[in-house]
């Protein structure tokens, strides 16, 4: 069978500090990717035709964003294992499906955007995504996100039933239902995670 993708464990110096990461070599990926996962652990997704020394320049010039986010989350690590982590989605799942939900109907009134399904997950690197089948996928942990930033995720996958992209007609999509969606998508870029 042909591979997807390759999965390596690198290391690079970050500014006199090791760094050590997750180097993902896709076929599917079109660009580069940086994330930085809940404990600290950073994933570097890059095209199977790029070379990973471009990698390593755009990581270099992102080092202190990196070094920031690799810290911080890095706390987390002793704190939540992954039974615990696993407990805490079980535990919340359902309220946090009960609120996406109800934010999701109140939100699409302007929109009027028809969905297949929402599912919440436990992901690492994401809040929330959309995929070409119409099902809306949120983090669990959206639940203990500030009312703003919540809304805004869930206007963003709500958009990509319309625009599976980012382009200009995305972001003016996102604008028209949530006005001030730049100063919140700064705010949620200090998370680490994304929204796709």
């Amino acid at each position: 069978m042909e591979y997807l993708f390759i999965v390596m464990k690198k290391q690079i110096e970050l500014n006199g500090k090791k760094i050590e990461y997750t180097l993902k070599i896709s076929k599917r990926a079109k660009k580069m990717r940086l994330a930085v996962c809940c404990g600290g652990d950073l994933v570097v997704t890059i095209s199977h035709r790029m070379k990973e020394s471009v990698a390593e320049k755009f990581m270099a010039k992102k080092a202190d964003w990196i070094i920031e986010k690799v810290a911080y989350f890095g706390q987390f690590k002793k704190a939540v294992s992954p039974k615990e982590d696993k407990k805490n989605y079980l535990e919340h799942r359902d309220e946090a499906l009960e609120l996406v939900e109800k934010r999701i109907e109140y939100l699409n009134k302007s929109l009027g955007y028809s969905f297949n399904k929402i599912n919440i997950r436990n992901q690492k690197t994401r809040w929330g995504s959309c995929s070409c089948k119409g099902n809306l996928n949120f983090n669990y942990r959206v639940l203990f996100l500030p009312e703003n930033v919540r809304d805004y995720i869930i206007v963003h996958e709500l958009c990509h039933l319309k625009e599976l992209n980012h382009s200009r007609r995305f972001w003016s999509l996102v604008k028209k239902v949530f006005p001030d969606y730049l100063n919140t998508k700064k705010e949620l870029r200090k998370s680490g995670l994304l929204v796709s």
